[in-house]
């Protein structure tokens, strides 16, 4: 059906039995409100009473609603037409639809699978879904960073917002945490495999893989202060200074004509030159700062971050010594080179070019394995161990005997370590180093890619920084109001789900504490995993 006469509006949904893009997403989600109905009161009910707790179509009735009015809104928005006259009656089917969806999903009788053994299948079934998975995330990326079209690209977030709210209702992520607790390595393998094919997909479109690039460095950089705060559970508003205290290293020692010091020591010297001085810096704010905490903490670490960018303001060979050209920066940064491999150059992979920012792209991912790979072994340690204690009750770890403030200064050190390793590179792939670009601003988005993904978690961090840095660079269009999307984003993710997007079991606990059906789900998946 037509959703509307005006051409403009949706990408031109004016036309019957021709769907438009918009359309075609709404198909998607009533087939899979049709499967989720198949699966609890049909041939394929089996299936249903081992995949978790509801069937998720109330969640998927009330997300195709909302689609509908999200989409329709902000394409009259963006058009500049604020005629509700313009829609058709497709429209209105459509949300009817959506409604009848949500009251069938509250009339039917949920269903929970607590107690039982949830459905497994053979393994090279679970293997197969999980590289599905991972390949159709890595087709989802591609086409969502390939859409022009401001309307359309909000449309495909709430496609996407949807369709992971009804399966998430649905108990799939519950069924899919036990088979990935059973296939951890091919999890890794496929996501680096996809991650490491994402270029060959953009075609050389330098703009996403410039996106993709700073999601990477801002991702890194948010890993390490998940051991600051989702782990220690120390609170850091002034991050941001050691990814910049790396990226100063790494200029003041390139060679550009406009470094300050005269040594030029290859890159993998200056890159652990940076991490080592960034996590001096740590050693030096966290001695004297890390035997206050909470309220006292943060301010404290939020006058470090000032502090550090004055400081790189303040070193102009008029206030202090020449090392930083102050507002200046250093720019003409050169180019990376390893072994006579430009990263500046257009290189060619099976007839696909890969562009400058690619380069970096892959080197980064290199650098991101390299972190989780510390993040993983340092959480499951008894260092790792010691900061989760420290993050549930200080006084009781430290009767326990564990080293609190030396834990404390570790967990500073190591996060500022990672974060200097990832401002290294930075420096190189964005040609310069300024003040500016390291304010308050940076940090709070940093935490918040931790707290919004999912305190402690890999996964749960890297989602947060993809949403938190991709998104501003895709929903340029709406200008000074991105930020008011972001904090009612904020809002709603701390008034639904406060453990995250990806939060472990521990912390779901914590802030559910009177949800006694997700206590006896925990303890069947504990007990699942475990046989």
């Amino acid at each position: 059906m037509s959703w509307t006469y005006n051409p403009a509006l949706l990408g031109n949904v004016t036309l019957y039995g021709n769907p438009g893009t918009v359309q075609i997403y709404l198909l998607v989600m009533a087939l899979m409100a049709l499967f989720l109905l198949l699966i609890r009161k049909g041939p394929l009910s089996r299936l249903g009473r081992h995949l978790g707790r509801q069937t998720g179509l109330r969640a998927l009735g009330i997300g195709i609603t909302l689609y509908l009015v999200i989409a329709v809104g902000a394409s009259i928005a963006l058009t500049d037409d604020a005629m509700l006259g313009a829609l058709d009656p497709g429209v209105y089917v459509g949300i009817l639809g959506g409604l009848l969806v949500a009251a069938a999903g509250h009339l039917l009788p949920t269903h929970k699978a607590v107690g039982e053994r949830h459905q497994r299948f053979p393994a090279w079934l679970e293997i197969l879904v999980v590289v599905l998975l991972v390949a159709l995330a890595l087709a989802a990326a591609a086409y969502g960073l390939g859409i022009g079209d401001p309307a359309l690209f909000v449309a495909f977030l709430a496609f996407v917002a949807v369709i992971a709210a009804g399966l998430a209702r649905g108990g799939f992520f519950d069924w899919l945490s036990i088979v990935v607790g059973h296939h951890r390595t091919v999890l890794l393998l496929a996501t680096f495999a996809a991650a490491f094919a994402f270029p060959l997909t953009q075609n050389g479109s330098d703009a996403n893989m410039s996106i993709a690039t700073s999601v990477l460095i801002f991702a890194a950089t948010a890993m390490g202060l998940n051991i600051v705060v989702g782990l220690a559970g120390l609170l850091d508003l002034g991050y941001i200074a050691f990814l910049g205290a790396g990226a100063y290293v790494g200029a003041m020692l390139s060679e550009s004509a406009f470094a300050t010091i005269d040594w030029k020591p290859p890159f993998i010297i200056v890159a652990l030159i940076g991490a080592l001085f960034a996590a001096l810096l740590g050693l030096i704010i966290g001695s004297p700062t890390l035997r206050v905490s909470g309220d006292y903490l943060a301010i404290v670490t939020l006058a470090f971050g000032e502090i550090f960018r004055l400081t790189m303001f303040n070193l102009d060979g008029n206030n202090g010594p020449d090392l930083t050209h102050g507002p200046n920066g250093i720019p003409a940064i050169p180019e990376l080179n390893f072994f006579g491999f430009d990263f500046g150059a257009t290189h060619a992979f099976f007839g696909v070019p890969i562009t400058r920012f690619a380069n970096y792209y892959f080197l980064l991912l290199l650098l991101i394995g390299f972190i989780i790979l510390v993040f993983t072994r340092l959480n499951n340690s008894r260092i790792g161990r010691g900061w989760i204690a420290i993050r549930e009750d200080e006084k009781a770890a430290e009767a326990m005997g564990v080293n609190v403030f030396g834990l404390k200064i570790l967990a500073f050190a190591g996060g500022a370590f990672l974060a200097g390793l990832a401002g290294t590179v930075k420096a190189h792939q964005d040609v310069s180093v300024t003040p500016d670009q390291y304010q308050f601003l940076e940090s709070a988005f940093l935490l918040a890619a931790v707290v919004l993904g999912g305190m402690g978690t890999v996964g749960g961090v890297l989602l947060g920084a993809v949403i938190l840095k991709l998104l501003p660079e895709k929903l340029r269009f709406f200008a000074d109001y991105r930020l008011l999307l972001f904090g009612l984003l904020l809002v709603l993710m701390m008034r639904f789900r406060p453990e995250g997007l990806v939060a472990n079991r521990r912390r779901q606990l914590e802030f559910h504490d009177d949800d006694e059906a997700l206590a006896d789900e925990v303890e069947a998946i504990h007990t699942e995993k475990v046989t």
